[in-house]
């Protein structure tokens, strides 16, 4: 069988966005939760779509706000939309999915841990993440565990994320961590962008592979000593 397991959050801020804006009779918006349940609906009607689990992020700010000042919070994100997040888990309850409301993770984490339980279950045979979220591609086996983006349709197993982001899924979180990732407020470090660090992770795997002196690199790029000077000076926020 195949699990599938959504971002929640995604989908919400994406029919919020995406949709003329909707009120229940009492005033409340309701155009997002209205576009989240008819997204899941058309999943649903999928043959091989029998067993789904859908997080949420049912707080914005996570523990990782205790330990990075400059991570991602809930400023500016518009109220109508917040007050939508909690009819919206009701709404895809109700539509029999598994729902996870996070508080102190994040959906990304629970679709992170759901992804290795079911991995190695016996009787699963795919799972599939449903979310074109960067920060997941770190999960994906092969094609046992795979991210889909439903909204352009597109498959990404592992040799696809090779092919994007030119280093393997264990190898993300460091690419991540030298290139920045604006969505979550990480800056990343200075001199290391996607072309440098994606060369020298596909060579080193991982950050603290990488040796501290630049005349050392086994892979040649350019401003290699700058660079190097910069991972040495910033290698704590890394």
């Amino acid at each position: 069988m195949k699990v599938y397991l959504v971002d929640g959050t995604y989908e919400l801020f994406r029919s919020y966005f995406a949709l003329p804006p909707i009120q229940a009779p009492d005033g409340r918006p309701v155009g997002a939760v209205r576009g989240i349940v008819q997204s899941l609906l058309y999943l649903l009607r999928e043959d091989q779509v029998t067993h789904i689990g859908c997080a949420f992020d049912h707080v914005v700010e996570s523990f990782r706000n205790d330990m990075f000042d400059g991570y991602k919070t809930g400023e500016g994100t518009p109220e109508g939309l917040q007050v939508q997040f909690e009819l919206a888990e009701r709404a895809v309850e109700a539509l029999g999915i598994l729902v996870w409301p996070m508080i102190e993770f994040e959906a990304d984490d629970a679709l992170a841990t759901a992804a290795s339980h079911c991995a190695q279950l016996a009787e699963v045979d795919q799972v599939v993440i449903c979310s074109p979220d960067k920060d997941l591609a770190q999960m994906v086996q092969g094609d046992s565990v795979i991210c889909y983006d439903r909204r352009r349709e597109t498959v990404m197993d592992e040799a696809g994320v090779v092919e994007k982001f030119g280093v393997p899924p264990g190898s993300i979180t460091d690419l991540l961590a030298l290139t920045g990732d604006t969505a979550d407020g990480i800056p990343g470090i200075p001199k290391w962008g996607t072309k440098t660090s994606s060369q020298m992770l596909a060579h080193y795997g991982h950050i603290e592979n990488i040796p501290g002196d630049a005349s050392e690199w086994a892979v040649k790029v350019r401003g290699a000593a700058a660079a190097s000077d910069s991972l040495n000076a910033h290698t704590s926020e890394a």
